[in-house]
């Protein structure tokens, strides 16, 4: 069937789980009847009807059962639409299938893996077929690595139209963020040590910068996994753990725009925790409390009250350094909890921005593939704020 002919233009996979019924909802209530039409996926009929009862989503919202275990079910859920938002993970545990599908159908995809070994896997095996298909592939849809991977986007983008050059060096900093990480986040960090503890030769990909850059191998990057201070911020720093994939989804980002940053761009993540020995002693105290990796744990399918999702928020500052000393600053703020609120917002509005791009088939990323439309829908619909310091 022709992508334009199919009867949905977005399926929600996985909209039984705590995250995909938030998206579910977010479609609902934002755009009822008059957006994009869309359907429900999950293993069972039976709660996917409860869930659309429970969303007051329309009686008439279709409900499609697929399982990551049964091929053809994907196939036929896939053949359906033009744009498929999975959030059921982890990713290297049941992404592959529907992965496969998708871009066998040409149907693009949006996803929120935080999985780089996973991810560069998926690249190496299905590049091709995704090129060849006209497939777009977006991973890392949410909280990683939308406000990072688009924040140096547009940061490149004001240093461009100020110095005519980008800046070969950024640095992301979060000045401030309040909700925890999600029971898949969690999920998906103890499925990567499981894989990286039986095949330790794929430990160098998850260590460099350039995992997803296959056949590029940028500058060294600097540290970000100790306690440092940063003299021009005037502010100690702590580890953040989401660098790990964000800094490898904004190399790659530079790599499949042809490296319109240079192939000499620095990037690193940390989180800003202030001046003097006050700053100092929560930075040490950050880096020795893991966020994830702990006995309480929120479970897959678990998340907070509506009350802690609508009461978080999250402040980067991304801030470009030029060789002469000069310096642009931008800032991306979101509000909602990052982890749930505001990632089942970015998810959605990603599949909505895929509907009208014309971007090649490729596996990318939402800065990639979408850019600045993609920040255009998010400050409208999302309450993300992208803006020069």
């Amino acid at each position: 069937m022709d992508k334009a002919e199919r009867p949905y233009d977005i399926v929600v996979y996985g909209a039984t789980g705590f995250t995909g019924r938030l998206v579910a909802e977010y479609l609902t209530r934002h755009y009822g009847q008059e957006g994009p039409r869309w359907a429900m996926a999950g293993r069972s009929a039976a709660k996917l009807a409860e869930v659309r009862a429970l969303i007051d989503a329309p009686k008439n919202t279709p409900l499609i059962v697929a399982d990551a275990s049964d091929p053809a079910s994907l196939a036929a859920m896939v053949g359906q639409a033009r744009v498929v938002v999975t959030t059921v993970g982890p990713y290297q545990l049941y992404g592959e299938p529907l992965l496969a599908a998708c871009i066998a159908a040409g149907t693009d995809y949006a996803d929120l893996c935080g999985e780089p070994v996973w991810m560069r896997q998926m690249i190496d095996k299905y590049g091709d077929a995704a090129e060849q298909s006209g497939a777009r592939i977006c991973f890392s849809s949410g909280f990683d690595s939308i406000p990072f991977d688009l924040g140096v986007l547009m940061l490149q983008k004001e240093a461009m139209a100020r110095f005519g050059r980008p800046a070969p060096r950024v640095k992301g900093r979060v000045r401030g963020m309040k909700g925890g990480a999600s029971g898949g986040t969690a999920a998906s960090l103890k499925a990567t040590l499981a894989a990286l503890g039986k095949d330790h030769s794929l430990i160098p990909l998850m260590q460099s910068a350039f995992c997803l850059t296959p056949g590029f191998e940028g500058p060294a990057q600097p540290a970000d996994d100790k306690v440092q201070h940063d003299d021009a911020l005037g502010s100690w720093e702590a580890p953040f753990i989401m660098a790990a994939i964000n800094t490898k989804n904004v190399h790659r980002t530079n790599a499949l725009l042809g490296h319109v940053w240079g192939t000499d761009f620095v990037y690193d993540e940390m989180v800003l925790t202030g001046p003097g020995d006050q700053g100092k002693a929560i930075a040490e105290h950050m880096a020795k409390t893991p966020m994830i990796g702990r006995p309480d744990d929120p479970q897959p399918g678990e998340g907070p009250s509506k009350e802690e999702r609508e009461t978080g928020f999250y402040d980067v500052l991304f801030v470009g350094e030029m060789p002469d000393g000069q310096v642009v600053r931008y800032g991306v703020k979101g509000r909602y909890d990052p982890g749930y609120g505001s990632t089942s917002r970015m998810i959605a509005e990603t599949g909505i921005a895929l509907l009208s791009s014309d971007a090649a088939g490729v596996i990318g990323t939402p800065g990639a593939i979408l850019g600045e439309a993609l920040v255009d829908r998010l400050r409208a619909h999302a309450e993300i704020g992208f803006a020069v310091e």
